[in-house]
């Protein structure tokens, strides 16, 4: 048979298995492929495909040349999988051994494979193969790794793979190690896809500090938002207590954590540290994370005479509980002249109790416009513990740019023109001003929660200031028109709006 036959049977066969699309580069020397394979033109036909003969092989058809004007193609890569993984389960023309070893275990895995389909899938495969000198390649893996290798195997094979939670780690490490990147792109996708998730004893903060290792930022930075975003939730979890230092650090340094108080921070705090018993400093470290002055004094009275935790590490936090009390007992105003009241000790979190904001529940979302009201505490301070500000907030579904929307002739008659689209909108101003306000900035932000596992989650954060009414992308990838949009929850929009009060420091500074 010609080389230009053979040539034209390998970029078919290729076209038929998408996973295995580096084929096409050895299509320019098909001997020196099937040699690599030690398979013959007929042999590898038959284990492959189970085709008696090269001219049966030919499955596209192109009508053009047969006089038709249309060309059709006739598909049979279901069955070419089911033929792979017939050929991995049985090892017929198998010319590689894998002997998997686990360090300090008895147990080996042994599994039958073939040269060509492991260097097509993964360059560090093709490397060792070609450095090989025997038919058995020694591979030596953790015991979780060895756990999954046929998994892994099978997806080099069939491009698929069903996996559980705990097989998620082993299977983005051999992807990793072996350089299939397909493989760990999916696997950590499925990873950020289920970070809500119920297991038995958490899998988040093990994601996280995997990620971490591994150097994986997209894994990292969305297994962190995760934990910040929904923050109670992990407290009353089993997996708080297992969290390291570093990643107890890394949350309690931040001012986007989503809780219902500082009150129920540290007490999930207090409870790392009696089940993990960490060295003097680490815990020093993290009771100093902690913001005291956003608890009111009588919580602060009562930590000091009930928390066992406080009470050995007193000395280390004495200075931000006179702080504290200093805070509740002077105007914001007296505070800033002498404070800098924009350390993190005076600024909130995002609390979802109701003095700081209102959840707010939008039944059928893109029907019409939306308006509602809700109180705040003035600030954190026990100067203005008894001062309320009232809230607007004004949902639009469909609100339009002034440059769309309708035109009007001086006659009053309506020009045509694009009415339809439009973005969802949200505006929160305060009912009224007053002098208390002087002194005070308003972060307003906005938490859109989303039901995923049959879980209540935030998806997504939105910000503004002050000095600004609204957040300019707000939902702007969501169509809230689809019934099965990922942020409607029985089609309904899941809001709730925090106000963060942000003191504004007179300090002077001296030349």
């Amino acid at each position: 048979m010609r080389s230009i036959e053979k040539l034209v049977i390998v970029v078919i066969i290729a076209s038929f298995l998408a996973c295995f699309h580096p084929l096409i580069n050895y299509c320019s020397n098909v001997g020196a492929v099937l040699h690599t394979a030690r398979l013959q033109e007929s042999e590898f036909l038959h284990f492959f495909f189970g085709l008696p003969s090269l001219e049966a092989g030919l499955l596209k058809v192109d009508l053009a040349q047969e006089g038709g004007s249309d060309g059709n193609t006739i598909s049979h890569s279901q069955t070419l999988l089911q033929r792979l993984e017939a050929l991995l389960n049985q090892g017929n023309g198998s010319d590689v051994s894998l002997r998997v070893e686990t360090p300090n275990a008895d147990e080996v895995k042994v599994i039958q494979a073939h040269s060509l389909v492991l260097s097509l899938q993964s360059s560090v495969f093709e490397e060792m193969l070609l450095s090989r000198n025997s038919s058995t390649m020694v591979l030596r893996e953790s015991s979780d790794c060895a756990a999954v290798f046929d998994k892994f195997i099978r997806y080099l094979y069939c491009g698929e793979i069903s996996l559980r939670l705990d097989q998620a780690t082993p299977l983005h490490k051999l992807a990793t190690k072996y350089q299939v990147q397909s493989l760990q792109q999916g696997v950590t996708n499925y990873m950020t896809q289920n970070l809500a998730r119920d297991s038995p004893s958490g899998h988040v903060a093990g994601w996280y500090e995997y990620a971490l290792q591994a150097g994986d930022v997209v894994l990292r930075d969305s297994c962190l938002q995760y934990l910040a975003w929904n923050l109670s939730s992990v407290l009353q979890s089993g997996e708080w207590v297992s969290i390291s230092s570093q990643l107890l650090m890394t949350l309690l340094q931040r001012s986007d954590l989503i809780l219902q108080s500082e009150m129920e921070l540290f007490a999930a705090l207090e409870a790392w540290i009696i089940q993990n018993e960490p060295d003097g400093l680490t815990a020093e470290n993290t009771l100093r994370a902690v913001r005291y002055a956003m608890m009111p004094p009588r919580e602060l009275f009562r930590l000091q005479t009930q928390s066992t935790v406080l009470a050995r590490y007193q000395e280390s936090v004495r200075d931000l509980l006179y702080m504290s009390y200093q805070f509740h007992s002077a105007s914001p105003l007296q505070m800033a002249k002498y404070f800098d009241v924009n350390c993190s000790l005076f600024v909130p979190r995002n609390y979802l109790s109701a003095v700081w904001g209102s959840p707010w529940i939008i039944n059928n979302p893109t029907r019409d416009d939306r308006s509602t009201s809700f109180q705040t505490q003035l600030g954190p301070s026990s100067h203005d513990a008894s001062k309320r500000v009232t809230w607007n907030a004004l949902f639009s579904p469909r609100w339009l740019p002034l440059s769309m929307r309708p035109m009007y002739t001086e006659s009053g008659a309506m020009q045509p023109t694009r009415v339809e689209g439009g973005r969802p909108r949200i505006i929160i101003t305060p009912a009224t001003s007053s002098a208390d306000f002087a002194g005070v900035n308003f972060q307003k932000t906005v938490l859109v929660m989303a039901q995923q596992h049959g879980k209540l989650v935030v998806k997504h954060v939105y910000n503004f200031h002050q000095s600004t009414e609204e957040n300019g992308d707000f939902l702007a990838e969501a169509n809230l028109y689809r019934r099965t949009s990922e942020y409607l929850i029985d089609s309904s929009l899941f809001l709730h709006v925090v106000v963060k009060p942000l003191y504004q420091t007179l300090i002077t500074t001296k030349n």
